[in-house]
């Protein structure tokens, strides 16, 4: 179901939005309003003066982006490889001057890699098969969590998503805590933008991740579940389906893919040995 058009009277400011004049029809009445319109632009990154990648993105949470998606996409080792991100905007879009070690430099000259991002895709221009799937390090067992932490999750996404909540067009990545508290999210037109800005949040102020898990408000794709490890994060739930070559990489990297975590339900597609499955059910609909 789409949520109720609002008007700019309804929600004072948007940030990452815009209102533009929209009419239509719902429940058989016509309509003419001011409606929320989520931001969507290019947003370049460039590492020490080289152009490296181009990400349609939201606007907002740039400098946890820049880090993110440097430490998911492994260009850095670590965070304070990062020594400082500028940005830069112009009618083209906007810019992420980053520059940073010259260790990490190094490896992203060596990796020559070039992408060019779309909403929907997170592999474009890659040059080989070689560069897709990196080696990942084995996530630890870690502790047991409860089915329901998840669900109480998954529950709290709804009020924290307030830019979903205006525009109905953007994904949401967060970080909970082992008891399923909601403590970090990030929201953009993008799922991966989502999932980096969330990584790069972390990062910068030293959550240790390894904690809690990360859940997500889209699919859970192989590059998802692959930025997920990254973070040394264990655990991964979607409210969506994964592929199979997202349950292949979560297997090799010992990670727990959730999927359909709707509610009290969910599917565990690999590694169920982290999660507590209380109750009587057995078969979750789907």
């Amino acid at each position: 179901m789409a949520p109720p058009l609002k008007p700019p009277e309804a929600v004072e400011f948007c940030e990452g939005a815009r209102s533009l004049p929209v009419r239509g029809v719902r429940a058989g009445q016509n309509f003419e309003v001011q409606d929320w319109v989520a931001d969507e632009v290019p947003v370049a990154l460039e590492y020490n003066g080289i152009s490296h990648a181009v990400m349609l993105a939201t606007p907002l949470d740039l400098e946890d982006f820049a880090l993110g998606f440097s430490l998911s996409e492994g260009i850095l080792q670590s965070a304070d490889q990062l020594y400082a991100v500028e940005e830069e905007a112009s009618e083209l879009g906007i810019t992420l001057h980053c520059e940073v070690a010259s260790e990490a430099f190094a490896r992203l000259k060596e990796s020559r890699r070039s992408l060019a991002g779309r909403t929907g895709c997170g592999l474009c221009g890659t040059e080989s098969l070689a560069h897709v799937a990196r080696d990942l390090p084995r996530l630890p067992a870690g502790g047991m969590l409860e089915r329901q932490a998840i669900a109480h999750a998954m529950a709290q996404f709804c009020e924290r998503q307030t830019l979903q909540q205006a525009t109905g067009a953007v994904h949401a990545a967060a970080w909970c805590s082992a008891d399923g508290a909601l403590r970090w999210l990030r929201e953009d037109v993008g799922r991966h933008n989502a999932l980096d800005k969330l990584i790069g949040a972390l990062a910068s102020h030293g959550v240790d991740a390894s904690t809690g898990f990360i859940a997500v408000t889209s699919r859970a794709s192989f590059e998802m579940v692959q930025k997920t490890a990254s973070a040394g994060v264990s655990l991964l739930a979607a409210v969506s389906a994964p592929t199979s070559f997202a349950v292949a990489t979560a297997e090799r990297a010992g990670m727990t893919l959730v999927g359909f975590a709707r509610g009290a339900d969910l599917v565990v597609y690999c590694h169920p040995e982290r999660l507590a499955l209380t109750g009587n059910e057995t078969h979750h609909e789907h």
